[in-house]
């Protein structure tokens, strides 16, 4: 695996910060890290990133294990949530100074940046001062640093945050990118989920520093919410009974019809959708087509976590 972390935590005192965190990424894989404020998300990218030490438990980078942070510091790439940009100095010679801080000589820094500018779309502003970029593009320069020592994992703090749609479209096609042509592992930690359900394979969900759910991220959702609904077609001539039989089902909570006679929309709340269907067979209502509407991944988000605020 890219990244292995088992069971890792860290206390401060008489807090616990993140406790007893395990899950894994593979090569190429992109990885949502979700969670409330305060779930432990930002601590554990820097006990990742070797810039806190673990109380507990262990993690591996291709590898190589925590007890080498010096190690592991050259096999990651991390772009913090709140990262300054020296306003007067270029995108190249921002980029040039961080690869010859990684020990390369002059002209294979020169080569990284110009490859590395590029890859994030920068390579027309190369020679701009970085105080002229907008916030994407400061991001993407973000990236592209991250990316210097050629990591084996990107960890990427809100990225997207503040973007226009644009620049947040640029960004995600940048993320695809390191995945697919770099085959690296990428941990998004971010409050978009829609972001997450587009690019990334996997989730981790944080709440209060405990990990609550993990995995694919249709098996996450599968997993922990529940159907938010139902559309079901009847005999036209039965769609009045259906509708009043539906109503006194508890947990459904709306119950339309819909566009076409003798289809019904229905809403529900837990487990009521499986209920719906049984109240309609129990009754004798011919069920002509049953069709559930799948939780998305928001509902598992609050289903798994106290439902605080992103």
């Amino acid at each position: 695996m890219a990244l292995d972390v088992e069971e890792l935590g860290k206390r401060y005192r008489n807090q616990v910060a993140v406790r007893e965190v395990s899950f894994a990424a593979g090569p190429g894989e992109i990885v949502g890290l979700l969670g409330p404020n305060g779930a432990g998300k930002t601590t554990l990218i820097r006990l990742l990133t070797t810039l806190l030490t673990p109380s507990s438990g262990r993690f591996r980078v291709a590898g190589v294990p925590s007890t080498r942070p010096a190690e592991i510091r050259r096999l990651v790439g991390a772009l913090p949530e709140s990262g300054g940009y020296p306003a007067t100095q270029t995108g190249a010679e921002y980029l040039r100074y961080h690869a010859r801080l990684y020990g390369l000589a002059r002209r294979a820094a020169a080569e990284v940046t110009d490859r590395l500018l590029a890859e994030v779309g920068l390579a027309a502003r190369a020679g701009t001062p970085i105080q002229t970029y907008s916030r994407g593009m400061r991001q993407r320069l973000g990236i592209a640093r991250a990316l210097v020592n050629d990591p084996v994992v990107v960890f990427l703090d809100e990225p997207t945050l503040g973007l226009d749609p644009a620049g947040h479209r640029a960004l995600l096609a940048v993320l695809r990118g390191i995945a697919v042509r770099r085959r690296a592992a990428v941990v998004l930690s971010t409050h978009d989920l829609p972001d997450v359900e587009e690019v990334c394979s996997a989730v981790v969900i944080l709440d209060r520093g405990r990990l609550v759910s993990a995995g694919p991220v249709a098996d996450v959702v599968a997993a922990v919410a529940a159907p938010t609904g139902a559309r079901v077609r009847v005999p036209a001539g039965a769609a009045a009974a259906a509708r009043e039989l539906l109503a006194g089902v508890p947990g459904v909570t709306v119950v339309a019809a819909a566009e076409q006679p003798g289809v019904l929309a229905v809403g529900s709340a837990g487990t009521a959708v499986d209920a719906a269907l049984r109240a309609l067979v129990t009754a004798g209502v011919p069920v002509l087509h049953w069709e559930v509407a799948q939780a998305r991944l928001g509902d598992a988000f609050v289903a798994a976590t106290s439902g605080g605020p992103l």
